[in-house]
């Protein structure tokens, strides 16, 4: 007998359980039945007087009474033609396009069994094309018999050599309604796999139910053992829904249980409180805005002061569209923490983004902004940048006012992690763009906090790529959402330009560019690469999507010979610059400086500009190979345009085929600029990744069943029992297998993993 942890090659032994480990990393008998089967085949209704209908599906047995061997008339090869004598009064019509093989197997005489798509070549006039089929032992009555030696092809001969055991081919198995169709490899069939299932199933002892008798009665859920039985061996359609549905629960009570652990050990942690200060840095802030606040901000600003007012850290995702305020928003939170005389660390993804967020805040700050130096506001703070380009005086002297506390807000990008990096006192880490970084390096600056303390997190996304909707959905952050635009912002018009169809649309695409540029704005051109010394695809690599992964990839403009082009052509007449992610630190910074002060009319550029760039004069972007790029990433580099008082237009240049999948993409995010509305377009696309691993999306996910977008309500109620358990039963001691169960959703990297989140 085999229990779910026993080890496969001792249940199937060393060949076929080394098969299992390399295709699909399988170690065990819970990790067998835990490989679900895709979808059912069926059989076929047998024929009956009537005639099938035009492509179903029918299993036939009978005798062949003739067959003919005929050349292809339109290429080698030749057609066996069959005629099959069911009984039924007209014989079946079999034609098999492999004949020259096929004809050695199937003979007059002989009985078989035949499997297929019914197919009309005329009206009353129909057969059966290349069916699965198997040669059947004479038997007295019209039953299939039992044999021993499988003769046959196709699907039907793969059935029967699973359904072989030491007596033979097991008939009853053959006559099943649903046969289940697993993933599988060259290596590993379904087959393959489906006799494998059936040998532990008929071995698998008796498996004591985690779920409590009275969840399972509550929401009438059939017991584990014979839902994974049922979803492997169903004998009826209503034992698939019925084994799902339990399954599906099991999968959300696992995350929604190692979730409720996870916030259950968060809420042990303590955090110094930063209540907000009427007399304080954040009020002055506040008194001097030049502009008013949305309706949303201010909602956001109040939650996110309440948290940091706790004693209990903040985890919190502050998540809106491009241009909704969030940065405003951070900062105020921001001014709260040092008001209460502790520093923050403001964590960016990009030296670009991160010398952008430097200006940007010291230019809101103003005198707020300024400590110690001469004409400095009473209250007042102090804003540096650390980056890893910078010279070594500069970032010396950078590194001693953030371990002083002279500077209340430390800006970096990944150089902020590294162990020369200290702080006076770190009372905040706030994350920008939070899918750009790993949760160990998110770790390893909020360690860099005192002793004993944990500081405030706020993670900001604009567009929230699958992982980011899949741990809300969740409920592992609390969330923030920022829907409202601010004033000044202008509307957006997005265009697919497909290149080879409309050739003449890309030099009308030059030609708007002109246009804008002789109105005094300016525009974006971006590309997917940089140069030809990169692997085609290059820095949209992330990003791509479906199409990007075809076997004929079409080749990429690199943007250093579009930059080339376009200044020699095109563009001749104007101020053409170059930015992307090889230039020196301080080119980078003079070309952008250069862009902000409208000295450079048209930026031609890689994704450095994907996200935080602020040049509100700036109207057009042009996305070369926009196929190249993922549905976030091409709504975060549209979100560049359109922040000042003209209208944006976002030019979508791609070869792709029209309707294919990658075309498919372009005109969603072109028919939308709801980032919302993109993200869930994201995540059916992508999958929900992999939502307790590091993976951030595709097919490598920890869930099989459970839907995050459509399975919320099963979500929820496992949501509320998981957090139930926890606060009455810390650690599940009382539950062991509730706690298999959890620990059994991740492990042992994984777990550590979470810890550290």
């Amino acid at each position: 007998m085999a229990t779910l942890s026993d080890r496969l090659d001792h249940i199937l032994g060393a060949k076929a359980a080394d098969s299992l480990s390399d295709a699909f990393d399988m170690h065990t008998v819970e990790d067998l039945l835990r490989h679900y089967p895709l979808r059912y085949a069926t059989q076929g209704q047998p024929l009956t007087e009537e005639a099938p209908e035009d492509g179903s599906h029918i299993t036939v047995i009978g005798r062949i009474t003739k067959t003919e061997l005929k050349p292809m008339r339109n290429r080698r090869g030749s057609l066996l033609k069959v005629l099959l004598d069911t009984g039924s009064g007209r014989p079946v019509d079999v034609t098999f396009f492999n004949g020259d093989k096929v004809r050695y197997v199937v003979k007059e005489g002989l009985r078989a069994m035949m499997s297929g798509t019914v197919s009309y070549w005329r009206p009353g006039s129909w057969n059966l094309s290349h069916p699965g089929y198997l040669i059947l032992p004479e038997t007295e009555d019209d039953s299939v018999g039992t044999f021993t030696k499988v003769r046959g092809g196709g699907d039907l001969r793969g059935l029967a050599q699973s359904a072989k055991g030491a007596g033979g081919v097991d008939v009853s198995f053959m006559e099943r309604e649903f046969i289940p169709v697993y993933p599988a490899t060259a290596k590993v069939q379904s087959w393959d796999l489906l006799a494998c299932v059936r040998q532990v199933l008929e071995q698998l002892d008796p498996i004591d139910d985690p779920l409590p008798e009275d969840v399972r009665d509550d929401r009438a859920l059939m017991p584990v053992s014979d839902a994974l039985r049922l979803i492997h061996l169903p004998e009826h359609k209503s034992d698939i829904d019925r084994a799902k549905e339990r399954l599906r629960f099991d999968e959300a009570l696992a995350l929604q249980l190692v979730l409720a652990d996870r916030r259950h050990e968060v809420a042990g942690r303590t955090a110094r409180p930063c209540p907000p200060r009427a007399d304080g840095i954040a009020a002055a802030f506040d008194r001097q805005l030049p502009f008013e606040l949305t309706a949303g901000q201010r909602q956001v600003i109040s939650e996110i002061s309440a948290d940091l007012g706790r004693t209990q850290p903040m985890h919190r995702l502050l998540q809106g569209e491009v241009g909704s305020g969030k940065t405003i928003v951070a900062l105020n939170a921001m001014l709260q923490v040092v008001d209460a005389g502790q520093q923050c660390a403001l964590l960016a993804p990009t030296e670009v983004l991160a010398a952008q967020h430097c200006r940007s805040l010291r230019g809101m700050l103003g005198e707020l902004g300024t400590a110690g130096e001469l004409g400095a506001a009473e209250q007042s703070t102090r804003v540096v940048l650390v980056t890893g380009s910078m010279s070594a005086s500069a970032k010396k002297a950078a590194l001693l006012q953030a371990v002083t506390g002279e500077a209340g807000i430390v800006i970096g990008t990944h150089a902020l992690i590294q162990d020369n990096v200290e702080f006076f006192d770190l009372g905040m880490v706030v994350v920008d763009e939070q899918h750009r970084f790993g949760v160990e390096q998110r770790d390893a600056l909020r360690a860099k906090a005192k002793a004993g303390s944990s500081p405030h997190l706020l993670v900001m996304t604009a567009t929230p790529i699958p992982r980011t909707i899949a741990m809300t959905t969740l409920g592992d952050l609390e969330t923030s959402t920022l829907t409202e635009l601010p004033r000044g912002r202008s509307p957006i018009t997005s265009k697919v330009v497909p290149r080879k169809l409309h050739p003449n649309w890309v030099d009308r695409a030059w030609e708007r560019i002109l246009e804008e540029v002789k109105d005094g704005r300016q525009a974006y051109v971006v590309c997917s690469r940089i140069g030809d010394d990169e692997e085609n695809g290059g820095s949209g690599k992330r990003g791509r999507g479906k199409a990007a992964e075809e076997k004929e990839t079409p080749a990429t403009q690199a943007v250093v010979d579009v930059f080339d082009m376009l200044r020699a052509g095109p563009l001749a007449g104007v101020r053409v610059g170059l930015l992307h992610g090889r230039l020196p630190s301080d080119e980078k910074d003079q070309v952008m400086r250069a862009f902000n002060d409208a000295e450079i009319d048209v930026l031609v550029c890689t994704t450095v500009v994907e996200v935080g760039v602020d040049v509100p004069n700036a109207t057009v972007m042009v996305i070369v190979d926009a196929d190249r790029f993922g549905v976030s990433q091409l709504h975060q580099l549209r979100g560049r345009i359109g922040r000042g008082k003209h209208a944006g237009l976002c030019l979508l240049i791609t070869d792709a085929a029209p309707g294919g999948s990658a075309m498919t993409r372009l005109e969603a995010v072109a028919a939308t600029t709801d980032g919302f509305e993109l993200a869930v377009l994201d995540l059916r696309q992508r999958r929900e990744g992999d939502v307790l691993g590091a993976a951030q999306s595709g097919t490598a996910s920890s869930l099989k069943l459970l839907s995050l977008l459509d399975d919320l309500e099963v979500i929820t109620a496992a949501q509320d029992l998981a957090r139930q358990l926890v606060e009455a039963d810390p650690g599940l001691r009382e539950h062991p297998g509730l706690a298999g169960m959890m620990h059994a959703a991740v492990d042992g990297e994984r777990l550590e993993y979470l810890a550290k989140s």
